[in-house]
């Protein structure tokens, strides 16, 4: 008797992925889980884990004569770090000048994602977002290179003012350096989501605004400006934190008082090798962006978004 079902052509491999198709197929929720697991169990293992790890090591020390990490619970870095004006002043710095690159940011790229959302044509607004992300496409060395090659105390900008009998600016290697150069360097993560912010602003609403007698100030704090403070927050939250957690560019920028929580991290971890110190350290910064977003909830930014 010939046997000619279709299901005798396959090998057992083929016949176990046709099964487990057809489960998956019939339970949307099981294959739900199943494309989540793997990047979730990453997520878990290798992010949330090294962050874990990286505030238990805080509460350890270094034995001073051997340099071995003792594992004995103590709050020895966080009352160095409370205690000493110097490790103040940098974390001082690092936010002070993370936030004034956020609000100088917000300032330049809201009419420029204006401009690009509701005022160009397809073809220069084209243009303008090449222009704006060739910068992020270059080598991130390469351009803060360039601005010390500007800021310079024999550089370009010096250059300038002397041919055009100004006096020197003399920026370069300071504080000042360093929030003009982060401010170039992250602008466009500040314009692109103000752009979606302001893309997905209904053009009826201006409409509206206009034919009820509002004009043009009174339309940005009543119409514009509410519906785009969720854009302004997820730019500010890339700002903020990369501004904080870098450290190239107060090495090549910054002077010998520039230095951020990134700089002190990266000394104590190559140089001193008091791990537990660094990861004192870089909580900082983690807990500052926590309490932000938890801030930002609480405001709904997160539920507008």
């Amino acid at each position: 008797m010939r046997r000619s079902t279709a299901a005798l052509d396959f090998n057992p491999a083929q016949r176990f992925l046709r099964a487990a198709s057809s489960v998956l197929w019939r339970r949307p929720r099981l294959a739900a889980t199943a494309l989540l697991a793997p990047p979730m169990l990453w997520f878990v293992l290798i992010y949330l884990a090294a962050l874990g790890i990286l505030f238990l090591s805080a509460f350890w020390t270094v034995d001073d004569f051997t340099g071995e990490i003792v594992h004995r619970w103590t709050l020895v870095n966080f009352e160095t770090l409370a205690t000493s004006e110097t490790y103040r002043a940098i974390a001082g710095r690092t936010l002070g000048i993370a936030a004034l690159v956020t609000l100088t940011d917000i300032v330049l790229a809201f009419p420029c994602a204006y401009f690009m959302a509701r005022i160009a044509g397809p073809r220069l607004r084209a243009t303008l977002f090449v222009v704006m992300l060739l910068p992020i496409w270059l080598s991130y060395i390469a351009r803060v290179y360039a601005w010390r090659l500007i800021l310079a105390h024999d550089g370009v900008l010096n250059w300038t003012l002397h041919a055009l009998g100004l006096p020197a600016a003399d920026i370069g290697y300071t504080n000042t350096a360093m929030w003009l150069v982060f401010s170039y360097i992250w602008l466009p993560f500040m314009i692109t989501p103000i752009y979606a912010a302001i893309e997905r602003v209904p053009g009826s609403l201006f409409e509206a605004s206009a034919d009820l007698g509002a004009k043009g100030l009174r339309t940005f704090t009543k119409v514009t400006l509410p519906l785009v403070v969720p854009g302004i927050i997820a730019g500010s939250i890339f700002t903020f934190s990369l501004t904080m957690g870098d450290y190239i560019t107060p090495i090549l920028i910054g002077g010998p008082g520039s230095s951020f929580i990134g700089n002190v991290v990266y000394s104590n971890v190559g140089i001193a090798n008091d791990i537990p110190f660094a990861a004192a350290f870089a909580t900082i910064p983690a807990v500052v962006m926590v309490l932000y977003l938890a801030a930002a909830r609480r405001l709904g930014a997160f539920e507008m978004m």
